[in-house]
Parts: structure tokens; C-alpha cells; sequence
């Protein structure tokens, strides 16, 4: 009977001391949060219809301003504030603005918390880590670098990430709205 005493203290000895030591087993990846301030050129498709967006988020100061050039089409300002306003607008000699209330405000830097890890796959050529959240948005970033390369919306529209440029910021100037965005005779027949 000791000796099974024996061999049962022995063998939790070893099971504590292997689980102690021994490489802990694969974790599932997070996403990671995206940087606080950070510029993108994206390459952006729905359908048949293309579209070159600059993206520059800024989470301290509760912005993001994205400038839009579709195909063959009017670059387009669009810029979003935390507390759920944007103003789309065109500059030069026929200038339109549409502002729009949203119930959200631009994305925490956070977002993807929660979301549904999809497993790795090859996306645009690089090994990446996938995760889908609430069948709205398909996120993929870069095994080894941690850095988006693309998403995509449950409307079609996919998101291809160009370039990211971490901590990149724009001037004050440049989240501001025209002054006509503040007119009663502002344009809102346009479609964007």
C-alpha cells in the first residue's frame, strides 16, 4: 500500500511539475487593437465599382477623415466624428455636403473585441489570423507583423490595406468641414 502511496505522490509531483515546465498549448490570437493615431491608403471594391480611400484615424481627439476617390469619379471628403456626425463633401466650383447622424461614432481603437476567430488563412499573399464579428465585418491581419490587411463588410465591400502608417497624423485643419456644410442651402440630393 506505500508503495502506491508512494507512486501516486510521485506521479503528481511529475504531472505538476510538467505542467509547470512544459510549453503552454496554443492560445487562440486576439486581434490586435488598432494604434491610437494611424494614416492608410486603402484599396476598396464593391461589385464592379473601385475606389482609393486615405484614412486617417485619430481616437484621442475623436476623428477620422477619410478622402474617397472612386473611379473616374469626384474625390470625396468624408469626415467622422465620435459623437456619430460625418460631413460628405466635394470641393472646386460646384461644391456638395451631406451631413449624416449615425448612432455610433467612429470605431475604438478596440473594436474587433469578441469577434469570432476564423482560424489563418492567405490573404492578399500574406499568412494571416481572421476574425468575424457579429456577421457585420471579416477582419484578416498579418500573422508575423500583427498589421491589418484587409476587411471586408457583410454588404460586399472589400477593404485591401496599401500602406499603414502607425502614429501618422493630419492637422486640426484638415477634420473641419467648409464653411457651406453649415448652410440651410447646403446640397443633400447628392448620392455618394
Amino acid at each position: 500500500m506505500k508503495f502506491l502511496n508512494h507512486l501516486s505522490c510521485i506521479g503528481l509531483i511529475s504531472l505538476a511539475f510538467y505542467s509547470q515546465f512544459s510549453s503552454p498549448s496554443p492560445e487562440t490570437p486576439t486581434p490586435t487593437p488598432w494604434p491610437e493615431q494611424f494614416h492608410a491608403l486603402l484599396s476598396m471594391s464593391l461589385n464592379e465599382s473601385n475606389q482609393i480611400t486615405d484614412l486617417w484615424y485619430d481616437w484621442p481627439k475623436g476623428r477620422n477623415v477619410n478622402v474617397m476617390q472612386k473611379q473616374l469619379g469626384v474625390l470625396l471628403y468624408d469626415v467622422e466624428w465620435d459623437n456619430g456626425t460625418s460631413f460628405y463633401y466635394t470641393l472646386g466650383g460646384n461644391p456638395t455636403c451631406r451631413t449624416m447622424n449615425f448612432e455610433v461614432g467612429i470605431p475604438r481603437p478596440d473594436f474587433l473585441n469578441g469577434a469570432n476567430y476564423l482560424g489563418t488563412q492567405v490573404v492578399d499573399g500574406f499568412l494571416c489570423n481572421g476574425w468575424e464579428k457579429v456577421d457585420f465585418i471579416w477582419y484578416y491581419e498579418d500573422v508575423h507583423t500583427k498589421r491589418p490587411v484587409r476587411w471586408d463588410f457583410y454588404d460586399g465591400i472589400i477593404t485591401h490595406v496599401i500602406t499603414f502608417e502607425v502614429g501618422a497624423a493630419l492637422p486640426d485643419s484638415y477634420f473641419q468641414a467648409p464653411e457651406y456644410c453649415f448652410s440651410k442651402e447646403k446640397d443633400t440630393s447628392q448620392s455618394y
